[in-house]
């Protein structure tokens, strides 16, 4: 690798939201592992890269820098990544230039262990990626790079995300970064570091910028949406809270569809529910995690709510949002779990009547409130029983609930050919339902009027109407 091939940059608006390919530039190849949160801020990555001189490959035999995009909130997450490490082992033997960074959560938490691993070049937290081309030219100079400082103020606003995905209809923009709830469980305060929420003014612009670019589809991104609140440093009496920026997202485009993740359960207003009901282009789907059906395990997970307070939400998401999906995470086997404990876990999931949930065993992170001050004393094979019990029920309940959508007809968003048959395409419906049909002539980033004839638990099947 050459070392003139790296130029300083000064992120200014970037207008080129789609990856260059390019082969007279140096080759940057990015792999992603996580939530929705780290491809968003794989395709700041990428922006970041182009900007200073670096075009896009899928290719690894044709890189000259390997990023890694890391995600730490399970174990299994970052074995993975130390799995893909080995395989990179392999290309830098064939490639004495290839240059190894990771990226991310993983970099944030295990920096030291990765530092000492020598094939890894670089090791960048999540708020110092505009630092990477500078840290390059380190490396370059003999030493690794290394940035892992947290920001209070960072959130990548002035960037314009090239978009990564395949199909060009839908797309991730974040509005915060961080997270104030330290939940016992979970790693993300330690690895994103404090909230702090995007001007409104730059969201809008992002989201106009997709809407110009032909996208159908954008969903808000931030550990906890319902806490964002920009408070305007010119004038601290102006402030936009969640439920008014949704507002300024959806009066961008009336056809272009707005969801959002993630929901906590102490914070979502009725204020938001009132703005979903008001504009048909915020999709009436809502994921809001519960983790446990127990009031004692939410207090243990610093969950701030009770069962009957997160029960009375959802309430009123159906009380207020006609045919609005609830989709939910739970986790089995979470520290001190009795079998009473997981008994109302199984009960609140039939009485909410989940559409669809995403559901884990515990798994004690290093140095959260969980792992230094109570005991993972639940044994694997009681987590996985308890975990397939829950896994079990909910088939059942989403089984349940797409039966009672077989008649009605929903407007699809296609995303794509199915990947069963190159006759059928997939999209989902407002509700985030998958649902598939005959291709006849319609085609990726189409509305589609469908009538739902059949499902599985996991799949609407249906049939396109005029």
């Amino acid at each position: 690798m050459r070392k003139n091939i790296y130029k300083s940059t000064n992120i200014k608006h970037l207008t080129n939201i789609k990856p260059i390919f390019d082969d007279n530039l140096p080759k940057l190849y990015i792999e992603t592992y996580g939530c929705q949160m780290n491809v968003n801020d794989s395709e700041v990555v990428v922006s970041i890269m182009q900007d200073a001189g670096f075009s896009v490959t899928e290719d690894i035999e044709k890189a000259d820098i390997i990023l890694i995009n890391t995600c730490s909130i399970r174990d299994n997450a970052e074995q993975r990544v130390w799995g893909r490490l080995d395989v990179f082992k392999q290309q830098k033997k064939k490639n004495k230039g290839l240059r190894i960074g990771v990226i991310g959560c993983m970099a944030e938490r295990l920096k030291e262990q990765l530092l000492e691993n020598q094939i890894v070049d670089i090791v960048v937290g999540p708020d110092a990626y505009r630092q990477l081309p500078e840290l390059l030219q380190t490396v370059e100079n003999g030493q690794k790079g290394i940035n892992v400082l947290l920001s209070h103020e960072e959130t990548y606003s002035d960037i314009s995300p090239v978009r990564l995905d395949k199909n060009g209809v839908s797309a991730y923009v974040s509005i915060m970064r961080g997270c104030n709830n330290v939940c016992a469980f979970c790693v993300v305060p330690y690895t994103r570091g404090a909230e702090r929420s995007r001007n409104p003014e730059t969201i809008v612009r992002e989201v106009k910028e997709l809407v110009d670019n032909g996208y159908k589809e954008v969903t808000l991104l931030g550990q906890n949406v319902d806490s964002y609140v920009w408070v305007d440093p010119g004038n601290v009496t102006k402030t936009v809270n969640f439920a008014q920026l949704l507002e300024m997202v959806a009066l961008v485009d009336a056809k272009m569809r707005v969801r959002f993740s993630t929901s906590h359960p102490k914070d979502m207003s009725n204020g938001v529910l009132y703005t979903m009901a008001m504009y048909n282009n915020i999709c009436n789907y809502i994921h809001l995690p519960v983790q446990s059906g127990s009031t004692d395990i939410l207090a243990r997970m610093n969950r701030k709510y009770t069962r009957e307070q997160y029960l009375e939400r959802v309430q009123k998401i159906r009380e207020i949002i006609h045919g609005c999906a609830i989709s939910t995470d739970i986790i089995a086997g979470f520290c001190g779990e009795t079998d009473e404990d997981h008994q109302l876990t199984l009960s609140l999931m039939r009485e909410v009547g989940y559409d669809y949930a995403y559901m884990f065993k515990y798994s004690e992170r290093p140095n959260t409130k969980a792992a230094r001050h109570y005991t993972d004393d639940i044994s694997e094979e009681l987590k996985t029983q308890r975990l397939t019990e829950i896994i079990d029920l909910q088939n059942k309940l989403s089984e349940e609930s797409n039966e009672k959508d077989i008649g009605k007809v929903f407007e699809i968003l296609v995303e794509g050919v199915s990947k069963r048959s190159d006759d059928f395409l997939h999209g989902r419906n407002q509700q985030n339902k998958v649902v598939v049909f005959l291709k006849n002539n319609y085609k990726t980033g189409d509305y589609v009027m469908v009538k739902i004839t059949g499902c599985s638990s996991a799949t609407l099947k249906g049939e396109p109407i005029e």
